[in-house]
């Protein structure tokens, strides 16, 4: 038997066997990265670009992005080495770097998706309190919170996972390295001490999404008594997008964090992970875009600008 004093790297899970399909995953996950960077990107650039776009929401949405480019930068191009150089391996302080990095970052995601819902409640409940209920310094504050609850989570999650004595071999039965993961290869009764924690963590993370389903019960029953169509389109508009994601990001995340650990396959668990580590970032920015004609003009302005002014550069440089 091995412990985790001995371990020196853990052998991540292969999407594929074979070199050709292992190009394949190469290729899918490039795809699927580039996308995420330019989709976040263009909604930092525009954000820090357009001062029309300097209200709380649009200051919500700018953590959002930095959080996402976060968390698929941190799993995503050590998948996408493995699969070009035909390995499965990472360092042992890799591994502990990428499960402080992914819990850091996806946890203060969830709160900030909590805040978001709140911001939302209070712009349609509470208009005329709105300036007051989330000035500058109290949006600030609350985002400063979001990302120091990831740091504590994350801090707590990952000491406890790693003092844990690893009995269970080196090999991680996903493309990243990941508590669950991780806790199965601990010895037998030395992971009850962690259970304890995740517990902790349980009510905290149910206590947030029933926060969340509580705000969109009365932002819902607010714009049902809107008497502008085009008031309830805008509400919807704002307000659809969010509760998908939380919902995509919640029944994933508590699914592949709290399932018995009897409870395993594989492929199962490789594509819930995919669902909640990696689609969320690729798919944020087309998801909060698509129906927001606020934001979508401002992309489509600043990069017409950014065309004219490239076509400016060439003129000049052609003379």
């Amino acid at each position: 038997m091995s412990n985790s004093s001995s371990i020196t790297e853990f052998l991540l899970l292969p999407f594929a066997d074979t070199r050709e399909l292992q190009l394949q995953h190469f290729g899918l996950f490039l795809g699927i990265y580039l996308a995420a960077l330019l989709g976040n990107g263009l909604i930092l650039t525009t954000i820090a670009c357009d001062h029309r776009l300097h209200t709380p929401m649009y200051f919500f949405l700018f953590n959002l992005a930095l959080l996402d480019l976060g968390a698929i930068s941190t799993t995503v191009p050590k998948a996408m080495a493995n699969s070009l150089w035909d390995t499965r391996a990472i360092s042992y302080s890799g591994c502990v770097a990428q499960v402080f990095l992914f819990l850091f970052l996806i946890s203060a995601e969830f709160s900030l998706l909590t805040i978001m819902s709140y911001d939302r409640y209070v712009a349609i409940c509470k208009p005329l309190h709105y300036g007051t209920l989330l000035g500058s310094r109290a949006c600030a504050q609350m985002a400063a919170a979001a990302w120091g609850s990831g740091a504590l989570c994350a801090l707590l999650h990952t000491a406890n996972t790693f003092s844990l004595p690893l009995c269970g071999g080196n090999a991680v039965d996903q493309f990243f390295c990941e508590v669950p993961q991780i806790l199965k290869l601990s010895c037998s009764q030395s992971y009850l001490r962690h259970v304890w924690v995740l517990m902790i963590g349980f009510p905290l993370a149910s206590m947030c999404f029933f926060f969340i389903l509580f705000s969109y019960v009365q932002v819902f029953r607010a714009v049902l008594r809107m008497p502008s169509e085009q008031g309830r389109h805008k509400a919807f508009s704002t307000c659809l997008p969010h509760l998908f994601v939380v919902s995509l990001f919640v029944i994933t995340g508590l699914f592949a964090y709290m399932k018995p650990f009897s409870i395993s396959f594989p492929a199962q668990d490789l594509m819930v992970s995919f669902l909640y580590s990696v689609m969320p970032p690729a798919v944020n920015p087309l998801i909060y875009s698509m129906r927001n004609q606020e934001l979508k003009c401002a992309i489509r302005n600043m990069i017409s600008v950014m065309f004219l002014k490239s076509d400016k550069l060439l003129l000049f440089l052609h003379k």
